[in-house]
């Protein structure tokens, strides 16, 4: 295997990945909305979830596991039960902020109940909970490896992707904690949280009513 073959590959696998990480959707946009309204702190906790979630399943499918997941239907129905519903649930928590005339942003460095862990912890669930990760991160893997073998590429690709998930979720939670966001986000916030609301139902609901494969 060439030095080029190797590089081309692992190019490839986090091309595809970056293009999919940046491009608008839930995790950015929730992203986007926690930096906006609960600071900086909170959205990089949100962010390094969505990060850990992300690595989770591509060392799942570098491992080998993602086939016996994606054979496993009792196991893929679960994961699009609980990844539709909680997609649902911040739905309705978006809607519910979208309904309140008035609100005052909390102090980005406020203790205690909703501190980082739970933030951390909800980036993380977005990515768990979702069975098309998994599909994704086939597709990843697959691009990944070179044709005469050499499964470690497979975990380079997985690394490699990781750096570039920090990058661009961090990204986001830096950009969109700034005054001039959140300045903006003072007067859009209702309108913003509507569209974040339609997004996360949208896609709540093609998990769960989606017809034909989970990719």
């Amino acid at each position: 295997m060439s030095l080029w073959a190797w590089d081309s590959g692992i190019i490839a696998a986090v091309s595809l990945y970056v293009v999919g990480a940046a491009s608008p959707g839930p995790s950015n946009l929730a992203i986007m909305g926690a930096a906006m309204s609960h600071g900086r702190l909170r959205a990089l906790a949100m962010a390094a979830g969505v990060v850990l979630g992300s690595q989770f399943w591509g060392l799942l499918a570098a491992c080998g596991l993602a086939g016996v997941i994606r054979e496993a239907l009792w196991l893929m129905t679960a994961m699009k039960l609980a990844g539709g519903a909680y997609l649902l649930y911040l739905e309705v928590q978006s809607a519910r902020q979208a309904a309140r005339r008035e609100w005052s942003p909390p102090a980005a460095a406020e203790p205690g109940k909703d501190g980082a862990w739970r933030w951390l912890l909800k980036g993380a669930a977005m990515h768990v909970t979702n069975p098309k990760a998994i599909l994704v991160w086939l597709s990843i893997v697959t691009l990944a490896l070179p044709r005469d073998g050499g499964g470690e590429q497979a975990f380079h690709a997985v690394w490699a992707c990781g750096a570039a998930a920090v990058a661009v979720f961090c990204g986001y939670a830096l950009v969109f904690s700034t005054a001039a966001a959140r300045h903006g986000y003072l007067k859009l916030r209702r309108p913003f949280q509507a569209v974040l609301a339609g997004a996360f139902g949208w896609a709540g609901l093609r998990m769960l009513f989606g017809r034909g494969n989970l990719a």
